[in-house]
């Protein structure tokens, strides 16, 4: 909603009762409707500027622009001198105040009486200025208030209205002179700040461009013409201007440029002669200009025959022509921008509603429960899909269900098929495991309770995903509950902050057993692990694959060996049966080097059982013994029995407090029952993780999402709808009834302007 200060208000009811009484009779004047409407619209914000046709005047510094805007008005206004005087962009409004447009020749100039002429500025509203030195005075005040003295430039525009009975119904904007090289305190960069200023009004496509060159220059380096062309490549909306055609060098003249010849506008060019700088000095007055400046072409042999491209009359009967069609031709764009600024004001005015004090306690019971209704319905079309947002998001980004799917399938279920079975778990864990489970004494198989163990622990880690979901969807509802309030709980703020704090409670009493359920889930999985299901591999595939994937690695293994033993020279092979054959010339000393002991050695009876402990089993059966994990105790009896003397006491170590396993490499009975640990719990890990994955957000959808929608409506209608809170909940913002005043006098005011634009259009269906 658009908010409007007291002078604005003001001064569109002045505008909008001149536009109810203005008639169309003729086509000259679309132009003062189109200032008027331009008015209007401005009043109302920046943000509803729309773009009207405009006059825009560059050109090369020096080039006769001023004089040129002069010679349309009859009058001396703007600031003279030498270098950069326009300082600031010129909007430049002109209204014929006469009953019949006068002339521009200034042949009735004597019937003109001082007060029927006067300037007006936009920033000082209401103060006329009859005397024309004044307005160039405040022009240069007011560039000089924003820019200082220092030569600098400014787009801030400065917006100046002349009524008379001697000019035509013209909009011109006037800009600095185009310069190459700063001069003085110039800033460095103040071709490209003229650059800019002038591109930032040229470039709409909407605007008609008076190129003013001098005709006493180059044409082909005219900066009017090639700014122009860049804006504008053909022509369609460019007119040139030729200044100083009496300063040409005799036996010159433009003719061929006038003729269009030379380089060629769809809109041609017109030749001016204005003032010199010695008649400037002198007071000559701007009549008596432009009777000179008649005498010349009519005089002038290359010109003669060119009158009606020549002369400030004609120039300005031209822009106003083209001026004049121009707007017929953006009417329908701006028709279609009233209708669509009406549009949000009826939508405003519909938001806020009658005023509520005007309603009785029964009504505003109807309405609060009207209100909570539309809240849910709106929820939950939102959830389901069917919703949509205020301010259009859905169309760019996803809106309310659509983002909890997006966190059931992007978010939760890709990070938690990211989880590895073995995340936190390593491989010293799993033989330590086992190692409990063994207890006093070795297993024949791989204890079940250590794969038990292992797989609640990892188990146990998918909770915490599944409860943060939970958090990341209330979050969503959060969101999507402030999105579906309804446009008129803008005019109810208590209403509105109890609706949020009464909603905020539901979604936190439904996250509740949904996070008990959640925990659930990874409790019941714990309770029971089931071997039996389907999908798990179980034992015997562990081993079958453990044996199968073994088997491949010694056939990958043996192939290596053979090859080389096969290309190997004689020498090595020499060295590899000495190493194959045992006890062949290494003595007596070193056979208690190898794991095995000399035959005629007597082994002792620990060695006896220690290798038949360690030995025996189905593991070992299958896998054979590692006789290296006996090499310790095998080392130390060879020593013992080989020694001379009293035998020794042996000391035992001290116990440490915490035992682990032995940090050696591990044995292939160790690895063999580590993997086949790892494929069950990897196995069967994959299964629980599934179905985490499934039920986590069904059990959201039915605890938290489906169980807030369905008690939405119950939930706000026994909270909210008391006798002794309707009332206070129905109770208006304090500055809702200056806001409702001020709508519908927008859509007054808009709806008289679109009046304005069907006589317009009726009249032009008709011409």
């Amino acid at each position: 909603i658009v908010s409007l200060s007291l002078p604005s208000l003001t001064k569109l009811k002045e505008i909008s009762n001149a536009l109810a009484t203005q008639k169309i009779h003729t086509m000259e004047q679309l132009i003062p409707i189109a200032a008027k409407l331009q008015d209007v619209l401005g009043a109302l914000g920046h943000n509803t500027t729309l773009n009207l046709p405009q006059i825009i005047v560059i050109g090369g510094q020096s080039s006769g622009k001023s004089s040129v805007l002069e010679g349309v008005v009859g009058r001396s206004f703007l600031p003279r001198g030498s270098g950069i005087v326009t300082r600031r962009p010129l909007i430049l409004q002109l209204f014929n105040t006469s009953s019949s447009s006068s002339s521009a020749d200034g042949s009735d100039n004597d019937a003109a009486l001082p007060e029927d002429e006067w300037g007006e500025f936009l920033h000082q509203p209401g103060k006329r200025y009859y005397d024309f030195d004044e307005i160039r005075k405040e022009i240069v005040n007011d560039t000089e208030r924003l820019v200082g003295s220092n030569k600098g430039i400014s787009p801030n525009p400065i917006n100046l209205k002349i009524y008379s009975p001697k000019v035509l119904h013209l909009t011109l904007v006037d800009l600095p002179g185009i310069t190459k090289c700063p001069v003085g305190d110039q800033p460095q960069d103040i071709e490209s700040q003229i650059r800019n200023m002038c591109l930032r009004y040229v470039t709409n496509p909407n605007a008609i461009i008076l190129a003013v060159t001098a005709g006493n220059t180059d044409l082909a380096n005219s900066d009017a013409l090639k700014m122009a062309r860049e804006v504008d490549p053909s022509g369609e909306r460019t007119i040139g201007v030729l200044t100083k055609l009496d300063l040409m060098d005799m036996g010159t003249d433009a003719a061929d440029i006038l003729s269009n010849k030379l380089i060629p506008l769809r809109r041609g060019y017109v030749g001016v002669v204005n003032r010199g700088q010695l008649d400037v000095q002198k007071n000559v007055a701007i009549g008596d200009g432009l009777k000179k400046e008649e005498e010349f072409f009519m005089t002038h042999p290359a010109y003669r025959s060119l009158a009606h491209r020549c002369g400030t009359a004609n120039l300005a009967k031209s822009l106003n022509g083209i001026l004049m069609h121009h707007i017929r031709d953006c009417l329908p764009e701006l028709k279609s921008r009233i209708v669509s600024m009406m549009g949000d004001l009826q939508h405003d005015l519909e938001a806020l509603g009658h005023p509520a004090t005007d309603s009785s306690k029964t009504t505003l019971g109807a309405s609060l429960l009207g209100l909570l209704s539309k809240f849910t319905v709106n929820f939950s079309d939102c959830i389901d899909g069917r919703g949509s947002s205020p301010d259009g998001i859905e169309m760019n980004e996803l809106f309310g269900g659509a983002r909890v799917a997006f966190i059931f399938n992007e978010v939760f279920v890709r990070s938690l098929m990211a989880i590895e079975p073995f995340d936190g778990l390593s491989d010293d864990e799993i033989r330590t495991t086992i190692c409990n489970a063994n207890g006093t004494r070795q297993s024949l198989f791989v204890p079940e309770i250590s794969f038990e163990l292992l797989v609640k622990r990892q188990i146990s880690r998918l909770e915490q995903p599944g409860l943060q979901c939970v958090d990341l969807v209330f979050d969503e509802l959060q969101r999507m509950a402030s999105q579906c309030e309804p446009s008129e709980f803008t005019r109810f703020p208590n209403l509105r902050e109890r609706l949020v704090e009464v909603v905020g409670r539901l979604l936190k009493r439904c996250v509740t057993p949904t996070q008990l359920m959640v925990s659930n889930l990874i409790k019941i999985e714990l309770a029971y692990i089931n071997t039996s299901h389907p999908d798990f591999i179980g034992g015997s595939k562990a081993v079958a694959k453990l044996m199968e994937k073994m088997s491949q690695g010694e056939e990958e293994k043996k192939e290596p060996s053979v090859n080389a033993s096969q290309y190997s020279h004689a020498p090595r092979n020499n060295v590899a049966a000495t190493a194959q054959t045992p006890n062949t010339d290494i003595d007596s000393d070193s056979n208690a080097s190898f794991d095995t002991p000399d035959k005629n050695t007597p082994l002792s009876t620990d060695y006896i059982n220690s290798n038949d402990t360690n030995g025996g089993g189905l593991m070992n059966f299958i896998f054979g013994s590692n006789p290296s994990k006996n090499k310790p105790l095998t080392t130390s009896i060879i020593r013992n029995q080989s020694s001379v003397g009293p035998p020794t006491i042996v000391q035992l170590p001290q116990v440490p407090d915490t035992m682990r396993c032995p940090t050696f490499q591990p044995t292939d009975r160790e690895k063999i029952e580590t993997e086949i640990i790892k494929s069950l719990i990897e196995s069967y890990f994959s299964i629980v993780r599934k179905n985490f994955n499934d039920m986590v957000p069904k059990t959201i959808m039915y605890f938290l999402v489906n169980h807030a929608r369905d008690s939405m409506q119950n939930e706000l209608v026994t909270e909210l709808y008391r006798d002794n809170l309707v009332v206070d909940l129905m109770k208006e913002a304090d500055d809702i009834a200056q806001r409702r005043k001020t709508c519908r006098e927008m859509k007054d005011l808009l709806g008289k302007a679109m009046e304005i634009v069907n006589e317009v259009r009726d009249f032009n269906t008709f011409k």
